[in-house]
């Protein structure tokens, strides 16, 4: 069998599910304005470049049916140099000649669009120019005089350095502004989380401090709404704790005083059989402690079964019982007492009455209510045990022509140890146990239980002074 999940800590595992989003919301957030920012970067560093070529570009004419380009000394060094990185250019007649700047330069690509940017046919472009990658800004320019006219080609480039330490930095700025503020927000969430769940923690104190006899409940309005259902739950499971300990007691105290009664009189019996030379009268004292023995045997498993209905213990231990089944084997081991007080049992039962339910407790159930009838019933009376449907219900019907139980004694008879007056005078010996245990069985079950007057003469709309027992079962198809 697998463990089940350990959770770890609430203030962990909501850190985790609010700062992971959030780590990479700002991870994107970061790659977005790091994009727009080389894109404005590059915006720049093209229109410095186009600015480079336009200056050229001034500087280009025709000379004598010629395109040449005045570039002096003090241009010509500020072009090849910068603080930043290197500047090259090249100058390129209507003709396609080379005219000035670096002859190796790249041409410019015949499927490099034109900026829209500009009012300027210019077109931007990367390569690589010795060894090292360039941007280049290739500029169509008019030329003319008298003569000719055309255009010229001139073209600035750039190394990458001065764009690549702009993206540099910008990315590390972008990347410490948001990391600061994931930082800041992770403080904020934690010191929140602290005042947040303090009352949680308070409440975890309370049940820690409480003694184990104190199941008083808790106040609901210490804590926050969301918290309340569970609070109210743990009330309640602390009410249904008391009451499962206060029967507890209770039938302690019960079983105690009952069991009590019996150990005394086991004790005399022995002491008197003891003293006692007779054989005849010792046969008979022993005798008598062989009743008393078979009593408190009967009483104990009473009580013993008693305990465990109340406990629920037997509530897993399902399976699909067929109580008509049950009812007929329930009914032969009964069969010889009823025989012996010539009484007529009868057993009645629809075909396939299935229940799902504890076989053991529900033939206990079974065995009680018909050793009651039996031994409530006079001789030569009538029980009848029914089991059919009805309405998606299980029934079981028992009914007896004994001295019944009067009306205000009904409920008081699921009572562990209570005796109806009927029954005490009839059987002075019984536990008072047996419809406890009916009872018990029947709601541990889900099921139903009522008595009523049974009718057993000709004309069923008649009282007589029987039993009836209905227990109900509610079942699915």
């Amino acid at each position: 069998m697998s463990r089940p999940y350990r959770l770890g800590s609430l203030r962990g595992q909501f850190l985790r599910w609010l700062l992971i989003p959030l780590v990479l919301l700002v991870a994107l957030n970061a790659f977005s304005v790091y994009r727009n920012a080389l894109d404005a970067a590059d915006l720049a560093y093209d229109r410095s470049l186009l600015s480079s070529a336009r200056a050229l570009a001034e500087r280009v004419q025709i000379l004598d049916g010629k395109v040449v380009a005045n570039v002096p000394y003090v241009a010509l060094d500020s072009f090849e140099t910068d603080t930043l990185g290197r500047l090259y250019y090249k100058v390129t007649g209507v003709k396609g000649e080379f005219v000035s700047g670096y002859e190796d330069l790249p041409d410019l690509p015949k499927n490099v669009p034109r900026s829209e940017i500009y009012p300027a046919l210019v077109h931007f472009f990367h390569a690589d120019y010795q060894d090292q990658p360039v941007r280049i800004a290739a500029l169509h320019q008019p030329v003319y005089d008298d003569q000719m006219r055309g255009i010229a080609l001139i073209e600035v480039g750039e190394t990458l350095d001065a764009r690549r330490g702009l993206s540099r930095k910008i990315l590390i700025d972008t990347l410490l502004r948001q990391a600061a503020l994931v930082l800041a927000v992770a403080l904020m969430v934690w010191v929140a989380l602290r005042f947040v769940l303090a009352p949680i923690m308070q409440l975890r104190a309370d049940v820690e401090a409480r003694e184990p006899t104190d199941l008083s409940d808790f106040d609901p309005n210490v804590v926050h709404k969301e918290i309340r259902p569970l609070v109210n739950a743990m009330n309640a499971y602390m009410a249904r704790l008391q009451t499962l300990i206060n029967g507890q007691k209770r039938f302690i105290a019960d079983a105690s005083h009952q069991l009590r009664t019996p150990l005394t009189v086991l004790k005399t019996q022995s002491e008197l059989a003891l003293r006692e030379n007779d054989a005849v009268a010792m046969r008979q004292i022993v005798a008598s402690i062989a009743q008393t023995t078979d009593a408190t045997v009967h009483l104990a498993n009473r009580l013993l079964t008693l305990a465990r209905t109340g406990h629920g213990a037997a509530a897993a231990e399902l399976q699909d019982v067929l109580l008509n089944q049950l009812a007929q084997e329930v009914c032969l081991e009964l069969a010889m007492p009823a025989v012996r007080k010539q009484i007529d049992l009868a057993l009645e039962a629809d075909d396939a009455v299935y229940y799902r339910g504890n076989i053991l407790l529900l033939h206990e159930m079974l065995s009680n209510l018909l050793d009651n009838a039996i031994r409530y019933t006079p001789e030569g009376g009538r029980i009848i045990l029914h089991v059919y449907r009805d309405n998606g219900q299980a029934m079981i019907d028992i009914q007896d022509t004994g001295p019944g139980i009067p009306e205000a004694e009904r409920e008081k008879v699921f009572q562990p140890f209570y005796r109806a007056s009927a029954s005490s005078a009839i059987n002075p010996g019984g536990t008072g146990l047996g419809l406890c245990i009916v009872h018990d069985i029947v709601k541990l079950h889900g099921g139903e239980i009522s008595l009523t007057n049974a009718c057993l003469e000709e004309n069923p709309q008649s009282e007589t002074s029987g039993l009836r027992v209905q227990i109900r079962f509610p079942i699915s198809d």
